[in-house]
Formats: structure tokens, sequence, C-alpha cells
């Protein structure tokens, strides 16, 4: 509780220090000059700059010369409703400290600045996979209200604007409060969130593409009921973009 409490405390003074002095990097708090915007040289780059090579199905980091045709050690025995993957970078350093602070209320601004910077880096590759509408990731109603946004919703809304598609937050639903993820092994993240996910009634999905959003793919249980939930409403495919994807340590 004493940890909860010092960490939304941080992130109140970062929200508090940006409304008062707007001109400083949203990450490490410098002052941007003057061709800055948002996040100073040092930090874009090492938010933007992924230094592995990854595999297309999960997103996981992989090795130079793995064989991923068929997915990679990580997720080839896995069964996914998407058919790939594709991640702003590795779950950790600066990427992951950001992350983390998107999911307290302050962190709404943040996750603007985040989305822009990720459209910006990603919006010509997201391009060619066909996608005719953008859909994130929902959170139940009551974590929503716990949080004051969804930061999945904000970052869809940045990915859709670049891309020039219709973004449909609410054509997807979560009607179970679901314990969180972080706190259930492999198998018990598929059993959570199993049945989690629900599509609105009349949602146009009929034949579409969908670009589902998220912030973080870990074993990808969570993206793949979200995406099975919009097959069964319609879809014919659908494909995944993250903010960042986990290592294989954090997949077991």
């Amino acid at each position: 509780m004493l940890r909860r409490l010092g960490g939304l405390a941080q992130d109140l003074g970062w929200g508090m220090l940006h409304l008062l002095y707007p001109g400083i990097c949203h990450a490490c708090g410098r002052s941007l000059s003057r061709d800055e915007q948002h996040f100073c040289q040092a930090c874009r780059q090492a938010l933007v700059l992924d230094p592995h090579p990854t595999c297309p199905r999960c997103a996981g980091t992989v090795g130079p010369f793995a064989n991923v045709e068929e997915g990679c050690p990580s997720c080839r025995a896995s069964s996914f409703h998407f058919e790939k993957a594709f991640r702003l970078g590795p779950y950790e350093g600066l990427l992951r400290e950001l992350i983390l602070r998107l999911k307290h209320p302050p962190g709404e601004e943040l996750a603007e600045v985040l989305g822009a910077l990720w459209a910006e880096q990603t919006g010509p590759r997201l391009r060619g996979w066909g996608a005719e509408m953008v859909i994130p990731v929902p959170l139940h109603w009551r974590r929503r209200w716990q949080r004051g946004y969804n930061q999945s919703e904000v970052l869809a809304r940045c990915l859709a604007c670049s891309l020039g598609l219709p973004c449909r937050p609410r054509w997807l639903s979560r009607i179970r409060n679901t314990p969180k993820q972080t706190e259930q092994t492999a198998e018990g993240r598929r059993a959570n969130v199993r049945g989690a996910f629900q599509v609105r009634p009349g949602a146009g999905l009929r034949g579409k593409t969908i670009l589902l959003v998220d912030d973080v793919l870990t074993t990808g249980a969570t993206c793949s009921e979200a995406a099975h939930a919009l097959r069964q409403g319609g879809a014919a495919g659908v494909v995944v973009a993250v903010l960042a994807a986990a290592g294989q340590s954090a997949r077991k």
C-alpha cells in the first residue's frame, strides 16, 4: 500500500510539473530545446529504437537467426485468435517505466504524447497491414472509473488518427472485472480472461480487418481473447499493435 501511494504521489508530481513547466521531457524532466517536442532526443531514441529482432506472431524478442515462420519458441505452441503482432519496443528500461506511469490517473497526457510518438514511428508499417478500423482492448468499467481513463483507448486514437482509420472503442467491452493478469501464471492468464469480452450488438465488424491496440503483450492471452470476441462478432481478421512485449521469462 505504501509503495502504491508513493507511486501515485510521484505520478501526481510529474503531472503538476508538466502543468507548470510544459517545455520539459515527459520521460526524464529535462528542459526541451526548440527543436524537441514532448521528449528530449536521448529519451526519444531510447523509446523508438528497438535493438532486437522480433517474432511477427507474438512480437517477442528472438535471436538473430531464429526461425519464426510458425512463431518463436515462446509462442509456437500457443493458439492465438489474431494473425500477427507488432511492438514499439521491449517491455524494459524507459519504455517499461513510462507504461507503468500510464496506469495512474495523471497518465493521460503521457499516453497522448507517447501515442503520438508511436504513430509517428510506426504509421507506415501499420498501413501495410490492411486494417480497416482500430479498436482498443477495453478496461472493465470499474477499473476505468478507478483509473479515470483507458490508456489503450488513448493510444488507439493516436494510431487511428495517424492511419486515417475510424476508432471504435465502444464496439468491444470487458464484461467481467477479471483479476490483474500480472498476478497469474501463463495458464492462469488464459483462464482468467476466457469469455471476458463481448462485441456490442450491431457493431459493423462483418468482413473487416481490425487493428487491436493494447499497451503490453505478455503471453498474448488478453489480446487473443479480445480478438476471439471480435471474430465472433464478424471480423475477418485481427492484427495486434502494442507499445511493448514482455520477455520470455515473463511468459512462463
